[in-house]
């Protein structure tokens, strides 16, 4: 009896959550660099930190975002597709200026997907052989930068256009790579 007992009071602490469930270490990655990089524009533009205005800025600075931030802006409803909105989550506890981890952290709680976000690993063109990139990768970096590559069928054609356009969007990159 006393095991049965033991056994229940194990069984439901374990499943009841912990109070501190604090971030770990690279976790959130996307949600705390775009809300530190949005709260730093806020105080750098002076805006009124109240719900309402924070709320105005998000949605416009998530109208300019791509890749990973996009899908972050689309998880808490701040682009025109999104099915569900808790941008109110993050103004109303900024206008207090809580941490944004701690934002995050109620975010995760919300919907866990928001904290799965990583940001995708920068190529150093400097160095890095573009022969030994897949395709993939190289079509990465051009809509990286905003560009296609229309008529590209084969490696080369991609490798081609990224050095073509390496002066342009990455000046160091392709000069680095001239002084190899």
């Amino acid at each position: 009896m006393i095991y049965l007992s033991g056994l229940s009071v194990a069984l439901a602490l374990a499943l009841v959550p912990s109070c501190t469930e604090a971030l770990k270490d690279g976790e959130c990655e996307v949600c705390v660099g775009f809300l530190e990089r949005f709260y730093q524009t806020l105080q750098d533009n002076d805006v009124k930190f109240d719900s309402d205005s924070i709320e105005k800025a998000l949605l416009k600075s998530c109208k300019e975002t791509k890749g990973k931030e996009n899908r972050f802006c689309y998880y808490i409803g701040a682009t025109s597709d999104a099915a569900t909105k808790i941008i109110n989550e993050v103004s109303k506890p900024m206008s207090y200026h809580v941490p944004v981890e701690k934002i995050c952290e109620k975010l995760k709680k919300k919907d866990s997907q928001i904290c799965e976000l990583k940001y995708d690993k920068q190529v150093d063109l400097s160095s890095v052989d573009l022969k030994k990139l897949k395709v993939k990768d190289l079509k990465k970096i051009l809509e990286e930068w905003g560009e296609s590559c229309k008529g590209c069928v084969e490696k080369s054609d991609f490798i081609r256009k990224i050095n073509e356009l390496m002066p342009k969007y990455a000046p160091n990159a392709a000069k680095a790579r001239t002084d190899l």
